[in-house]
């Protein structure tokens, strides 16, 4: 069922366009449509920058955790990576069978819809908006951290940085950026080589080259160290495992890559996991080698760049580098949000307004809507990323472990060739992503992480009340049956007027043209001045003698509407078969400023007579610019 939604396009009888002959599939433009789809490597860059840049917060946010156990602690970076390097592997194969078996896109919302059920299928939506959301707010914040730690200078106004950088990538969003996946390319390979030139020169390094960065802040290394558990590990685990979000990009937009589109998808899935791969293991190999412990307003990639580097201008192109990855990493939520918003509207699960496109072929709801909840959680957090890195995982962890769990479902149904082999793939990464989310919400509870066991449950109802209320509609409405042949029934048209002007004699030709009976009325009161006005007003009236009879509402009270209101249930009492509307007349100014010069009386009697009245309400609008 669709609610005032527009048709499938074909219409009722129509032909159905069969398969293009060999000849007429010979004739078409060999690129027809296919050059506006992604390549892999294009898919790389557009659908992995989130992915990519989590390199920036994934190893500090491992380090915070074992610091807990002061120096000895941050000596398990390197096989907590190790394993998270491992989790990668898994999620990468279990996403390329989610690309083969499902390539018209969806990721975990497709799986679960198909295998899991509905619910499922809408904690999988929720688990999604709140990963989108989160990660806007998550690469502007860790962005304005590298600039911080490039410039210290700014960390006191890191706040407003991040509302600056939201504020800009929204309106870019707003007006539509068609071809950008070939501008993500330059940024994409600067961060990429930079991060590989670090990573390359520091094993070469006996020590840090510059500590400068560090100098004058203070570490967060644990004075009363703790002893390294299982507990503790997997505490850094969950953390670290921050860095694997977005690797379920690609298989959410496998209908924008080029024919074949699975295979393209699955080269990027698969080129994406052996880069960050690489990038997580070489700097977990670096922070061991130079023995690097966190500090207060300093990112641990900051420290690394320096270390390996030096403080100089190799440092600031990485800075540099990082914060561009970052900001456009949050460009990628608000390409992807929308169009699950749209998804989620086309099933009757959100207000169908956000199905709709601008001039631009922009879902401006969507993207409105991402870039207020963003600036909510950037003032919440106070541009902290240790705040919210948390709070991000716990969305992700969910996604994944529903996609994995649906995919065992579906390679068990399907029983192809080595299904087992994979089902167990995908099963072991269901295992390990939800022990992850459960442990970084019982960890990270008191922290903020139980907002998100609140709002997931929460999103899920408002999906349903949602559903529930374009369900009742289309009852209503009979959608999916055929109607009665319509009839015609008399028509009454009642016209509030306040004064004779153009715009009356407009609505009152609007009026007769429109309806069997025309009724106007007015309101007047029993002051003075009023009475005066409403003497005068219908003593005007008879000399103008327009054919109509103007009736008179007395009104104790200084309302409008409620007297209008109580006069059209007056007729439909008189006359219980005939179709009432109410036709406001009202001023459009030629200048948008100039509305505020308006005394909103038609928005009153148009309220009133919608809240109490059946009647249908007809706002007629006098354009004065047309006016000659």
């Amino acid at each position: 069922m669709s609610v005032w939604s527009a048709g499938s396009g074909v219409a009722a009888g129509s032909p159905v366009p069969g398969p293009a002959s060999a000849r007429e599939r010979a004739q078409q433009p060999a690129d027809s449509g296919e050059r506006h789809r992604l390549t892999a490597v294009t898919g790389l860059a557009a659908l992995s920058l989130d992915a990519m840049a989590s390199v920036a917060y994934g190893p500090e946010a491992i380090v915070l955790v074992l610091a807990a156990a002061g120096g000895y602690g941050l000596g398990f970076t390197l096989p907590v990576t190790v394993a998270i390097a491992g989790l990668l592997a898994v999620l990468v194969a279990s996403y390329r069978q989610v690309i083969a078996a499902f390539p018209d896109g969806g990721g975990s919302y497709a799986v679960a819809k198909a295998h899991l059920g509905r619910r499922t299928s809408l904690v999988a939506a929720a688990s999604l908006v709140l990963d989108y959301v989160l990660n806007v707010a998550v690469a502007v914040t860790a962005g304005v951290a590298a600039l911080t730690s490039a410039f210290p200078g700014l960390y006191a106004d890191r706040l407003w940085l991040c509302l600056g950088i939201l504020v800009v990538v929204t309106a870019v969003n707003l007006r539509g950026i068609v071809e950008s996946a070939r501008a993500f390319i330059v940024p994409t390979a600067v961060f990429v080589v930079s991060i590989l030139v670090l990573i390359g020169v520091g094993l070469f390094r006996d020590g840090p080259v510059s500590t400068a960065t560090t100098a004058g802040h203070a570490s967060v290394l644990a004075d009363n160290a703790t002893t390294v558990g299982a507990l503790l590990l997997l505490k850094a685990f969950a953390a670290g495992c921050s860095a694997l979000t977005g690797v379920e990009a690609i298989a959410n937009a496998v209908p924008s890559f080029r024919t074949p589109r699975a295979k393209h998808a699955q080269r990027a899935e698969i080129a994406l996991g052996a880069i960050l791969g690489v990038m997580l293991i070489g700097l977990a190999v670096l922070i061991a080698r130079f023995g690097l412990q966190p500090v207060e307003g300093v990112t641990v990639l900051a420290q690394l760049a320096d270390a390996s580097l030096g403080h100089n201008w190799a440092f600031y192109v990485i800075q540099f580098a990082t914060m561009t990855l970052l900001a456009l990493s949050a460009n990628t939520s608000f390409g992807g949000l929308p169009v699950l918003l749209k998804l989620l509207a086309r099933d009757n699960y959100l207000p169908h307004v956000f199905a709709l496109k601008a001039d631009r072929q922009v879902h401006r709801h969507g993207v409105l809507t991402l870039a207020g909840i963003s600036a909510a959680l950037l003032v919440f957090s106070g541009g902290d990323t240790n705040t919210l890195v948390p709070l991000f995982a716990i969305g992700v962890f969910v996604g994944f472990t529903i996609a994995q769990t649906g995919m065992v479902l579906h390679l068990r149904h399907e029983r192809g060739g080595g299904w087992v082999g994979k089902a167990m793939v995908n099963g072991f990464g269901a295992l390990l992503t939800g022990v992850s989310a459960i442990v970084v919400t019982a960890t990270k509870f008191h922290d903020g992480a139980w907002l998100i066991i609140v709002a997931l449950p929460l999103l899920v109802l408002g999906f349903e009340a949602v559903h529930r209320a374009y369900r009742r509609i289309g009852e209503r409405l009979g959608l999916g049956r055929i109607p009665q042949s319509p009839r015609r029934a008399r028509s009454l048209v009642v016209v509030p007027v306040s004064g004779l002007s153009r715009l009356t004699s407009e609505a009152l030709n609007a009026a007769v043209s429109l309806g069997d009976e025309v009724h106007a009325v007015t309101v007047t009161h029993h002051e003075p001045e009023d009475r005066a006005s409403a003497l005068a007003l219908l003593r005007d009236w008879e000399l103008w003698n327009p054919g109509v009879d103007l009736v008179e509402l007395p009104s104790a009270h200084r309302t409008v509407g409620r007297p209008v209101a109580t006069y059209v249930q007056s007729l439909r009492a008189r006359q219980p078969d005939a179709r009432i509307t109410v036709l406001i007349p009202e001023v459009e100014p030629e200048r948008l400023w100039q509305r505020m010069l308006q005394n909103q009386r038609g928005a009153v009697v148009a309220h009133a007579v919608r809240r109490d009245t059946d009647a249908a309400v007809c706002r007629l609008r006098l354009r004065l610019g047309a006016v000659r």
